[in-house]
């Protein structure tokens, strides 16, 4: 699986998944970095198969409207530290990745994973 990290999540998640083995890039490696529009990311994950991972609702929006992303994880856990973030990716990421794989969007919470489509 590839996937590119939105602005708003912590770079230490990209490395998380890199670690994991995945193919996982955030946007501040990108050229125009944590400054690349909505439309970027979309082309790129369409282009490259990519899941995109943020807190950004636009995404899922335009997912309802258009079916861009490719995939989209939305993490929905409201004020939370990184640190708790990573840890709670970490613990359910055998979870997400295998909601993923059969579904168009998965939303994290804190306390559950929900399968929108």
């Amino acid at each position: 699986m590839k996937f590119i990290i939105d602005a708003q999540l912590p770079q230490k998640f990209a490395i998380l998944l890199g670690e994991k083995g995945f193919d996982a890039i955030h946007t501040s490696e990108l050229p125009n970095k944590n400054a690349t529009t909505d439309s970027e990311i979309n082309e790129l994950s369409l282009k490259e198969n990519r899941i995109v991972i943020t807190k950004d609702s636009d995404f899922y929006n335009r997912y309802l409207v258009k079916s861009e992303p490719f995939k989209l994880i939305i993490v929905s856990t409201g004020n939370i530290s990184n640190k708790d973030l990573l840890v709670l990716i970490e613990k359910n990421l055998e979870n997400i990745l295998d909601q993923i794989s059969h579904n168009y969007i998965v939303e994290i919470t804190n306390s559950s994973l929900i399968t929108i489509l």
